[in-house]
């Protein structure tokens, strides 16, 4: 398709957008008295409009059924989790017993590290890629010193050559290979959060297991973003948060995953809690561990109900839509958004790279624009108009059109305040 950088050409993609309607679902805020266009989903998902119907009902049996709403709620409380299976699975690509939700997405992987990273010998090191989020590098660190090891040695961190922005999957595979009967562990964010950049989850995973090593995922910004078939890829674990591209709240509850390979190895480790506890015996408060069969087995604590009720409202709704249907919408969108920067930076002679990947099969729904340049004001100009991006140093917006919210008529408009911020400055 040849795209036009006009108010009627978006119109027309917007008519023909079958997920069109769902911005109706949302509920936007408003700057100048307007509704704002949105590119943060990255970060923070906008609030579906029918969360609230989920969530007063925890509160409405809670009030009328106290202790008993676990039991005798429309949705009892003690099984709340369970149905996330089905919908999960079907977004994750794994079977239902592989999927479960519980605490947050570090405490989750941290939980996870427990049972698959289990250094011995000079198989200790764990591989990742250098710039992960924050979080990670944090939880890499004290897991190895937890261990004993340190930093400089037992990290080993994957980087961009010279002149690039993204990690190239031969240095990956190299890396690899390289380190090989050292390797442990190899933990890398399935799309990474400053580029955008997505990995090839199926071949890494492979090269890692052929050299004896397990192999985890944070999928933090691929959830819900990205096709994902974490059980035919023979991932062995991954965790994820609900409240980006899957608009569960800030800060709320995370999803993992477990290989059904792994489910019945006794010698695994783990750290055990009365949620991970064989269901059907729970309430007799036995004192040995027996495990749920399948992810379930991972819980620890009683589950905050509170807190999944919004997750399971946009689980509910990604169920309707299908994964499908929004990469579809996903990639037209993002490729439309790409053409709209493009035609704006020529229009004013800027000096806009998108350091994001073109291609396609390496990209989401994010582009990272490094605004050369320009500086934090142009940011600023950009939020005072309605427009809610993220900035990051040292002169780098993220922008996320997420396929359920966002229209084509908002890529258009974004491109006209964003060459009206550059003239007047």
């Amino acid at each position: 398709m040849t795209f036009q950088n006009t108010r009627e050409f978006a119109r027309e993609l917007d008519s023909q957008d079958t997920l069109n309607h769902y911005q109706d679902e949302f509920i936007f805020p408003k700057v100048n008295d307007k509704r704002v266009i949105y590119f943060t989903g990255n970060s923070l998902g906008l609030q579906p409009k029918r969360t609230k119907a989920y969530v007063d009902e925890v509160m409405n049996d809670w009030a009328e059924l106290a202790v008993e709403g676990h039991f005798y709620a429309q949705k009892p409380w003690w099984d709340y989790q369970e149905r996330f299976a089905e919908p999960l699975s079907k977004i994750v690509g794994a079977l239902p017993s592989e999927v479960t939700v519980m605490n947050t997405l570090t405490v989750n992987l941290h939980l996870l590290m427990v049972s698959f990273y289990q250094p011995k010998g000079k198989r200790y090191k764990i591989i990742c890629e250098e710039k992960a989020f924050p979080s990670d590098q944090y939880m890499f660190q004290s897991q190895v010193h937890f261990h004993g090891y340190k930093q400089e040695d037992a990290i080993v961190e994957i980087k961009r050559r010279e002149g690039e922005h993204n990690i190239r999957l031969e240095d990956v595979l190299a890396k690899i290979e390289e380190v090989g009967d050292e390797l442990a562990l190899v933990l890398i964010g399935g799309v990474n959060y400053y580029t955008g950049q997505v990995f090839d989850i199926k071949t890494i995973t492979a090269a890692g297991q052929k050299v004896g090593a397990k192999v985890g995922w944070d999928l933090a910004h691929a959830a819900g973003n990205i096709k994902l078939e974490l059980h035919d890829w023979n991932v062995d674990f991954a965790a994820w948060c609900s409240y980006k591209y899957m608009n569960s709240g800030p800060g709320n509850a995370s999803g993992c995953f477990v290989h059904e390979k792994h489910h019945n190895d006794a010698n695994l480790p783990r750290f055990a809690g009365w949620w991970g506890h064989n269901k059907e015996r729970r309430f007799k408060m036995e004192p040995t561990f027996d495990p749920v069969h399948g992810a379930g087995g991972w819980q620890i604590s009683n589950l905050p109900v509170l807190s999944l009720a919004p997750y399971l409202a946009s689980v509910e709704m990604f169920a309707e839509v299908g994964m499908d249907a929004l990469i579809a919408k996903r990639d037209h969108i993002t490729s439309y958004l790409e053409f709209i920067l493009h035609e704006i930076d020529k229009e004013v002679k800027g000096n806009f790279e998108v350091i994001t990947p073109s291609n396609p099969l390496e990209r989401a729904s994010q582009l990272s624009v490094f605004l050369h340049g320009e500086g934090r004001s142009l940011f600023d100009y950009l939020m005072k108009n309605g427009v809610i991006t993220d900035w990051r140093e040292p002169n780098v917006i993220r922008l996320a059109p997420v396929p359920l919210y966002c229209s084509y008529e908002d890529m258009y408009d974004f491109g006209q305040i964003l060459k009206q911020g550059i003239l007047e400055k």
